[in-house]
């Protein structure tokens, strides 16, 4: 079924939107919110929350691109569930691996909020990504916004699996020196 096609069925209120979504989606979303969880149960939670976000957030939003709302929305879930499930420790997931290995190239939070509101943050962030080669922008993304390991993205792009690693440890130092350019103090 097309995403329009559903799109209009949660408009409608038809609960079969859930369920063609599902159908359509769901391995994906599983494998979005895996990345950031670690952990399955937790994963199918997320994803069911995000159905349920869906249901009571369409309408009054109306998105062109279904997998990316869904996406969005799945990424947000279980980036809340990870953070309140380890408030106390550190679990690792690829999440908290590629939180750590931008922590040199973004500037502490805290901080951050002083320094340049969040959303200016991700403008400089988002023009950033507008510099790169498409290679980059998508290894780029496929690591920091999907949380995805080296290797299922060297298999994703046929990369060598040092090559993908080599790739992100020269964007990162390129978006470090970007931000310090922009005037971000890091």
């Amino acid at each position: 079924m097309k995403d329009d096609a559903i799109v209009s069925m949660f408009i409608n209120r038809d609960e079969q939107a859930i369920r063609e979504a599902e159908s359509k989606y769901q391995k994906y979303l599983m494998s979005v919110s895996y990345n950031i969880c670690g952990n399955m149960e937790d994963s199918k939670e997320c994803v069911s929350d995000t159905y349920l976000a869906a249901w009571n957030s369409i309408p009054p939003h109306h998105p062109e691109n279904l997998l990316a709302y869904l996406s969005r929305l799945t990424r947000r879930i279980s980036i809340d569930s990870f953070r309140k499930k380890n408030r106390d420790k550190r679990r690792s997931s690829q999440y908290a691996v590629s939180l750590d290995e931008l922590e040199e190239c973004i500037p502490d939070r805290n901080r951050t909020e002083e320094i340049v509101e969040e959303r200016e943050l991700q403008r400089y962030i988002n023009q950033f990504l507008g510099t790169l080669r498409e290679n980059e922008r998508n290894i780029f993304l496929r690591r920091y916004w999907y949380a995805e390991e080296y290797n299922e993205i060297a298999k994703r792009y046929s990369l060598n699996l040092n090559t993908v690693k080599t790739t992100l440890f020269r964007v990162r130092r390129k978006l470090k020196d970007y931000l310090e350019k922009e005037g971000v103090a890091i």
